[in-house]
């Protein structure tokens, strides 16, 4: 039987599920049924954090296996790990920041990127360098919604994936913004059932997660 194609590489992040999962992998073991739980429950795109050893063992596994899922690596924050992120598969980029070498390093790799912003000046250079999306970290701590929807008026061209203390009770708020295509979280993984790997509650978690929407909240 021949394998399903992957798939399709992302115009953009922002528009491919209301939550893209962020994902810390501690064993590399686990990257492939976690995934298919996130990919089953509804949620394709996932990013990877590159904050332990397992990362970019992680990343290349679900592109290998997982043909439904969109893979990507959050956490970039230097050229090389651009580099190394989409050699082993990651087909967006995420970062919690951004400086010229590292976007102009994200740009050249030819993947969707979101940089990360926390202040209107901050948006105001990456638009004037062509960027209209971006991540929006840490967004509870950076003032939230409030500031999200104060951002919309003077700079609505600019479109955000907010991420940061955002949970199922507070990511509706964020996604009846009119500049938010999605959030980003990790509620669907607690840590309990990652170490138990109950793949099924993740995909409950997921599926639940993929369901939200502007003023629908999960109980």
């Amino acid at each position: 039987m021949r394998s399903p194609l992957p798939s399709p590489a992302p115009s953009s992040v922002l528009d491919l599920a209301p939550v893209v999962p962020v994902v810390v992998v501690e064993d590399a073991a686990d990257a492939v049924p976690l995934a298919r739980a996130l990919a089953g429950g509804g949620l394709p795109a996932i990013e990877v954090t590159l904050r332990t050893p397992a990362a970019l063992d992680a990343i290349r596994a679900i592109a290998a296996e997982v043909p439904e899922a969109v893979v990507g690596a959050g956490t970039v924050i230097t050229p090389a790990q651009v580099g190394e992120a989409v050699a082993a598969g990651a087909r967006f980029l995420v970062s919690p920041g951004w400086t010229d070498v590292l976007l102009e390093a994200m740009r050249a790799s030819g993947v969707p990127f979101l940089p990360g912003v926390s202040t209107a000046s901050e948006v105001v250079a990456l638009l004037e360098r062509g960027v209209r999306e971006m991540k929006f970290f840490p967004a509870r701590a950076a003032g939230g919604t409030a500031y999200l929807k104060s951002l919309a008026g003077p700079l609505p061209q600019a479109r955000f994936c907010p991420t940061g203390g955002i949970g199922p009770d507070s990511a509706p708020d964020y996604l009846a913004l009119p500049n938010v295509g999605c959030v980003g979280g990790s509620w669907m993984l607690p840590a309990d059932a990652v170490a138990a790997r109950d793949w099924d509650r993740v995909e409950a978690l997921a599926r639940a997660a993929a369901g939200l929407s502007a003023g629908a909240r999960c109980r």
